[in-house]
């Protein structure tokens, strides 16, 4: 059983500073349903407090503003990890952390905008650093590619596409799931091993990190973000079915019924279909 901590180590701020890393937000969104967004600029300015800078629109920014309870992770180059839960408390558009954000090389020179607001949140827990599973990711991974072509959907939602498809289960393609836990705050579990069976399910190995996914129930609603190296991005939710095995090999299965672009410039939904409304104001 892991420890949970009320702040980050002070020798471990350094590392969160360079841009190049990964870094996710969960957030809830009115249906209560996960939700997560790649902000690389996230950082801790304190043990007890994270900012990050936000340069696009998006689901998340307006999800943190009625629900403050968000969920973490930040991955970087040498494959440490820092998960948790933290509460957002205020954003600003000026000040000291604005200007340091702007100055960084990655927002200075965005090909899109600089940062034009600054999100601040308490630390409620982490886990402290962690190391990747990286032998149990590809022993799961190995796993899940035998056998997630026996775990097809009954009833195919054709919620994905060809590219969604081909994104979440490649093999260069890091892949998180989010759930809501009791205390309403959504977790953020390093997937890796999953694969699309059908354009209306992925299905994925637990074997990597058996200990927090067999905390998600049957029946409840998770989102997976897939992330490609070549920062190719897409996010998908649907409802958990639990785990069956296929071939010999314990798999788990979600079935999809939403799928979200997030990437920017401009995020939005994709499945369903959204109806385009003619512009009748200008």
């Amino acid at each position: 059983m892991k420890t949970r901590l009320a702040t980050f180590d002070e020798k471990d701020l350094k590392e969160f500073e360079p841009e190049n890393k990964v870094g996710l937000i969960a957030t809830v969104n009115p249906e209560g349903l996960p939700h997560v967004t790649l902000i690389t600029a996230i950082m801790a300015k304190t043990p007890r407090v994270l900012v990050w800078g936000q340069f696009s629109e998006g689901l998340s920014k307006k999800h943190v503003l009625e629900n403050p309870k968000t969920g973490f992770l930040i991955m970087t180059m040498d494959r440490s990890l820092w998960r948790g839960a933290a509460r957002w408390t205020h954003k600003t558009g000026h000040g000291a952390d604005y200007a340091a954000f702007n100055a960084k090389p990655m927002f200075r020179y965005n090909a899109y905008t600089g940062i034009h607001t600054v999100h601040s949140m308490d630390l409620v827990w982490t886990w402290g650093r962690e190391r990747l599973r990286l032998g149990r990711i590809v022993a799961a991974s190995c796993a899940c590619s035998l056998a997630y072509g026996a775990a097809r959907s009954p009833q195919v939602e054709r919620a994905m596409n060809p590219w969604t498809k081909t994104l979440l289960g490649r093999m260069d393609t890091l892949t998180f799931l989010s759930y809501v836990g009791p205390d309403g705050y959504p977790l953020i579990v390093p997937l890796f091993a999953c694969r699309a069976p059908d354009e209306g399910r992925l299905a994925f190995s637990p074997y990597a990190y058996e200990d927090e996914l067999e905390a998600v129930e049957p029946g409840a609603h998770v989102a997976v973000y897939g992330l490609s190296l070549q920062m190719e991005s897409v996010l998908v939710r649907g409802v958990f079915r639990g785990y069956r095995r296929f071939r010999g090999v314990r798999l788990g299965c979600v079935d999809i019924d939403w799928v979200y672009n997030s990437m920017p410039p401009v995020p939005g939904q994709i499945y369903p279909p959204t109806v385009l409304a003619p512009v009748r104001e200008f």
